[in-house]
């Protein structure tokens, strides 16, 4: 049997092909050990650093500045609290903490209920 080439598996940072010797498997895909970093700050990760997110992968620090869960009483303390929108490291896709549902039958737009009449 002829040796043929089989299918070439390609990085998806730098789209070149990545060899066995020199492939690590995440998110899906092969990745080269030089572009094995963070999509945002570009710092080398590693297995248990690395957060994946549709195909990209980020340190666990900037997954959670970019998808994580924003404003109060998430976490433990003030240290916890996240508002900080990832501007800076060009997230644009900052997601709103205010329900996208309808409000439920017989609440009024004021937050009380209908028959309500407390004084």
């Amino acid at each position: 049997m002829p040796f043929g080439n089989t299918e070439v598996n390609r990085c998806p940072r730098c789209n070149q092909a990545v060899f066995h010797a020199e492939a690590i498997p995440a998110a899906g895909s092969q990745w080269h050990k030089t572009c094995y970093r963070c999509g945002l700050c570009k710092k080398a990760l590693e297995p248990m650093t690395m957060a994946a997110h549709e195909g990209n992968i980020y340190c666990k620090q900037c997954y959670g500045r970019k998808f994580g869960i924003r404003g109060v009483g998430f976490g433990v303390g003030a240290g916890a609290l996240a508002m900080d929108t990832g501007d800076r490291f060009g997230n644009t896709e900052s997601l709103s903490n205010k329900p996208n549902y309808a409000a439920p039958p017989g609440a009024a737009a004021g937050g009380k209920a209908a028959g309500n009449t407390e004084a």
